[in-house]
C-alpha cells in the first residue's frame, strides 16, 4: 500500500491520490484528443480523400487485429503483480521484444495476400511501415504499466504528448508533400520512436546481460489467455474496417471510419481520461477487502452524467459537425457519426466490463462470452453490409443492445452492484440526456436546418446544450453529481490557493 490513506476512489492525499492522477489522466486524454482531432481535421479537409483515408484504415485495422497480441497481456499482468520487481519488469520487456519482433514478421508477410484479397497493391508499403512501427512499442509499453501501477500520470502526460506532438507533426508533413495514405503510416513510426524514447527517460526500462527471464510460465499462462480475449474482442472493434472494404469500397470504408472515430474520439474523450486510473483503484480497493458493488455504482453513473447526453449531442448535430470540420466531401459520414454515436448508450451503461474481470480471476468465463460478443458484433455487421453503408451504421445499435444482454447479468453477480441503484441512474441519466439534447434539436428544427447551421449556431447550440447540462445536473438530482463536484474542487484547489495567497493579510 501507499504512504496515502484513500479509499480507493481519491478521498486521500498525497503522491497515490487517485483523484490527482484523474486529473493528470483527463489532462493527457484531453490534450491528445484535441492534437488527433486538430490533426484528422486539417489532413481530411486539406490532404486526403474518403479512399484514401479507407485505404489506411484497412491496412491499420488488419494489422491490429494482430498487433494486439504484442501486449500478451502484460501490462494488466504488471498492473496486478503483488511485488512487480525489477526482475519481474526486465523479463516482461524480453517477451514484449520477442513478441514485437514476431508481430512485425507476420504482419510484413501477410502484407502481400491482404493486398491481394483488397485488390488494392497500395497496402502493402503500408502495412510494411505499420509493422516497422511496431518494434518500437516494447520500450514504451513496458515502463508506461509500472507508471500507470503508481498512478504517476504526470509522466505518462509528458510520454504521450512527445508522442502526440511527433505524430501530428509527421502525418501532417508527409501529406503536404503527397504522401497519400502512407502520411498516416509514416506517422505511427515516428509516434512509437519518440514514445519508446520518451517512455524510457520517465522511467528506465532496459535490457541487462545476460539476460534472464523469471516467472515465465506465469506470464505465460497469464498472457496466453488474455491475449486470447484481446484477439477476440480486437476481431469485433476492428472488424467493420475489413469487412466494409471488401463489400462496400474504400470510399465507403472511409466514411465509415471518419464518423466510428469521431464518436470514439468523443466517448474516450470522456471515459478515457479516468479509465486508465480505474483498474489499479479497484485493484486497491480488492486487496482492501472491500465490496466493489458500490464503488462501480459511482463509476457507472459518471459515465450516464457525461457520455450520454455527450452523445445525444453529437447525434443530433451530426451533419453540422461533420460539414463544419471535414467539408461537403465528407458529408456522407454525418448520419453514420449519430448512429455509432447512439449505440455508445449501451456500451457506457456498463462500464469496465473487460477490466474488472480480469482483476477479479474470472478471465475464462470472460473469454466465453468475448468471443459470443464477438461473433455477434461480426454477424449482424456482414449481414448489415450486404445491404448499404446506412445499415452497417445502425447495424451497431442492435449489437449494442444485444451485447448489454449477454454481460449485465453476469457482471451483476460478480461485482455485486445494486440494479435499483443502477436504474435509477439509468432514469436520471436520460433525463440528463434529454434536457442537453433539446436547445441543439431545436436549432436544427426551429432556428435553422442541420445542412444550413453553421460554425456559429453549431458554437451557440452546444454552448446552449453545455448551459442546459449544467441546470439540469444540478436538479435531476443524478447520483454523480457529488463525485463531479468533488473533482471539479479537487481541480481547482491550486488555483483557490493561489488566490488565497494573493489577497492581502
Amino acid at each position: 500500500m501507499s504512504d496515502t490513506a484513500t479509499d480507493g476512489l481519491g478521498h486521500g492525499r498525497g503522491n497515490a491520490s487517485v483523484k490527482g492522477a484523474a486529473l493528470w489522466a483527463a489532462a493527457s486524454q484531453y490534450c491528445l484528443f484535441a492534437l488527433q482531432f486538430v490533426t484528422s481535421v486539417l489532413i481530411s479537409r486539406f490532404f486526403l480523400l474518403p479512399e484514401e483515408v479507407g485505404l489506411f484504415s484497412v491496412a491499420l485495422a488488419a494489422s491490429m487485429l494482430f498487433a494486439i497480441l504484442q501486449d500478451f497481456g502484460l501490462t494488466r499482468y504488471l498492473a496486478g503483480h503483488p511485488s512487480a520487481d525489477e526482475g519481474v519488469v526486465k523479463s516482461a520487456l524480453v517477451l514484449a521484444i520477442i513478441f514485437a519482433i514476431a508481430l512485425a514478421a507476420l504482419i510484413l508477410a501477410l502484407a502481400w495476400p491482404i493486398a491481394w484479397f483488397y485488390e488494392e497493391q497500395r497496402l502493402v508499403p503500408i502495412l510494411a511501415l505499420i509493422a516497422a512501427s511496431y518494434l518500437a512499442v516494447p520500450f514504451s509499453t513496458v515502463p508506461l504499466a509500472m507508471l500507470s501501477r503508481r498512478l504517476e500520470f504526470r509522466k505518462t502526460f509528458n510520454v504521450n504528448i512527445s508522442a502526440a506532438l511527433t505524430s501530428s507533426v509527421v502525418a501532417l508533413g508527409c501529406a503536404a508533400a503527397g504522401f497519400s495514405a502512407e502520411s498516416l503510416a509514416w506517422a505511427m513510426v515516428a509516434s512509437n520512436v519518440v514514445r519508446a524514447i520518451a517512455a524510457q527517460i520517465a522511467r528506465p526500462t532496459l535490457l541487462s546481460w545476460p539476460v534472464r527471464v523469471t516467472g515465465l510460465k506465469e506470464m505465460a499462462s497469464f498472457g496466453s489467455t488474455s491475449s486470447l480475449l484481446y484477439l477476440s474482442g480486437s476481431i469485433g472493434v476492428r472488424s467493420p474496417d475489413l469487412i466494409l472494404g471488401r463489400a462496400l469500397g474504400m470510399t465507403a470504408t472511409g466514411l465509415y471510419s471518419r464518423g466510428a472515430a469521431l464518436a470514439s474520439h468523443a466517448h474516450q474523450l470522456v471515459t478515457g481520461a479516468v479509465g486508465s486510473i480505474y483498474y489499479p483503484a479497484f485493484a486497491r480497493l480488492r486487496d482492501e477487502g472491500k465490496a466493489l458493488g458500490p464503488y462501480y455504482e459511482r463509476v457507472a453513473a459518471a459515465h450516464g452524467a457525461i457520455v450520454w447526453p455527450a452523445m445525444a449531442l453529437i447525434a443530433v448535430l451530426a451533419e453540422p459537425i461533420v460539414l463544419a470540420l471535414y467539408g461537403p466531401a465528407w458529408g456522407g459520414a454525418a448520419p453514420i457519426l449519430a448512429l455509432i454515436a447512439l449505440s455508445e448508450f449501451a456500451f457506457t451503461a456498463l462500464p469496465l466490463t473487460m477490466d474488472l474481470p480480469i482483476l477479479l480471476g474470472r478471465i475464462k468465463r470472460l473469454l466465453a462470452l468475448n468471443i459470443v460478443d464477438t461473433a455477434i458484433s461480426v454477424g449482424t455487421l456482414v449481414i448489415a453490409a450486404t445491404v448499404g453503408l446506412m445499415e452497417a451504421a445502425a447495424s451497431r445499435i442492435v449489437y449494442s443492445l444485444l451485447w448489454f444482454l449477454l454481460y449485465a447479468f453476469w457482471l451483476q453477480r460478480l461485482v455485486g452492484f445494486r440494479w435499483s441503484a443502477m436504474l435509477r441512474m439509468y432514469g436520471a441519466s436520460l433525463l440528463l440526456t434529454l434536457a442537453t439534447a433539446a436547445p441543439a434539436a431545436l436549432a436544427v428544427t426551429v432556428w435553422r436546418t442541420p445542412a444550413t447551421l453553421g460554425f456559429d449556431g453549431l458554437v451557440a447550440a452546444s454552448f446552449a446544450s453545455g448551459l442546459v447540462w449544467l441546470a439540469a445536473m444540478a436538479t435531476v438530482g443524478h447520483p454523480a453529481r457529488p463525485d463531479l463536484i468533488g473533482l471539479a474542487a479537487h481541480a481547482l484547489a491550486p488555483v483557490r490557493r493561489k488566490l488565497g495567497m494573493a489577497r492581502p493579510a
